[in-house]
């Protein structure tokens, strides 16, 4: 049953990632309980509470209403709707976490171009430009630096937009010109293959080393929420802000209208003077 699952996923607009971990999480469920009962559902969203943070537990969650929702076809009416798990609070900070500030963004740039590492000073400037996902970032083709945008489909069967800003496209396209790159992804390894997410994780948190910032807030994801923050700051428009980020709620867009950790720290050690 689990493999026809599996297949049935494959058939959605999930991603490979999204499939894989739902998969785990029901092979996970059969290897620790003999069958899906009220029982079993309820001392199992007890063992991921006690182990894993909310987001964590929603997503195991979530895997086990898609197989409920998937066998409920072959089960009587309401059973399987009976058996649905609700999903856990999450508790929403009053402040971004671990983002880099525009100062470190710009200082690690301007270093990974002044010691020659030319492509890292493109990834990072193409992330923060552009507010793409790592998994958007190797998507990234000679064609679309020409074009100046990538169109990709979202989860929902939409399309979303990934525009290259005019002043990175223009210095890219000479990178690519000296390197005689006229079409094919943009970001590879030494062999000549597709660089991956966790290469480039790793090789940030060695640039974060290497010239002493904090490899907290130097991963890929922190410069998408830069790029969120400076989009806010020059042009406050958050309803097409969330369409660039591809938000299917403006609601996950929000929490850009809050400050940092840092920046709510340094306001404060400011006007507090009593």
């Amino acid at each position: 049953m689990v493999t026809k699952f599996q297949n049935h996923l494959k058939k959605s607009d999930l991603s490979k990632n999204t499939i894989v971990s739902y998969v785990w999480t029901i092979n996970y469920f059969f290897a620790h309980y003999e069958r899906i009962d009220k029982k079993s559902l309820t001392a199992y969203k007890s063992w991921l509470i006690e182990h894993f943070k909310p987001q964590t537990i929603n997503l195991r969650l979530q895997a086990l209403n898609k197989y409920l929702e998937f066998i409920g076809r072959d089960m009587p009416d309401g059973e399987a709707g009976e058996l649905k798990l609700k999903f856990v609070r999450v508790q929403q900070k009053s402040f971004l976490e671990n983002v880099v500030s525009d100062a470190d963004y710009k200082f690690l740039k301007t270093k990974l171009k002044d010691d020659g590492y030319t492509e890292w000073y493109f990834v990072v400037w193409f992330l923060t430009a552009t507010g793409a996902r790592i998994s958007e970032l190797l998507q990234i083709k000679a064609e679309h630096v020409e074009t100046g945008y990538l169109d990709m489909y979202t989860k929902g069967g939409k399309i979303r937009r990934l525009y290259i800003p005019k002043t990175l496209r223009n210095e890219a396209a000479q990178w690519l010109k000296d390197r005689h790159c006229v079409s094919g992804y943009i970001f590879l390894n030494r062999f000549g293959e597709r660089i991956t997410a966790r290469g480039v994780s790793g090789q940030l948190k060695h640039f974060a080393e290497k010239y002493g910032l904090n490899p907290k807030v130097i991963y890929p994801h922190s410069f998408r929420h830069r790029f969120a923050k400076n989009f806010l700051d020059e042009f406050n428009d958050i309803a097409l802000l969330a369409d660039l980020m591809g938000h299917e709620s403006i609601e996950t867009t929000r929490i850009y209208l809050r400050r940092t950790a840092s920046e709510q720290q340094s306001i404060v050690d400011k006007v507090v003077t009593w």
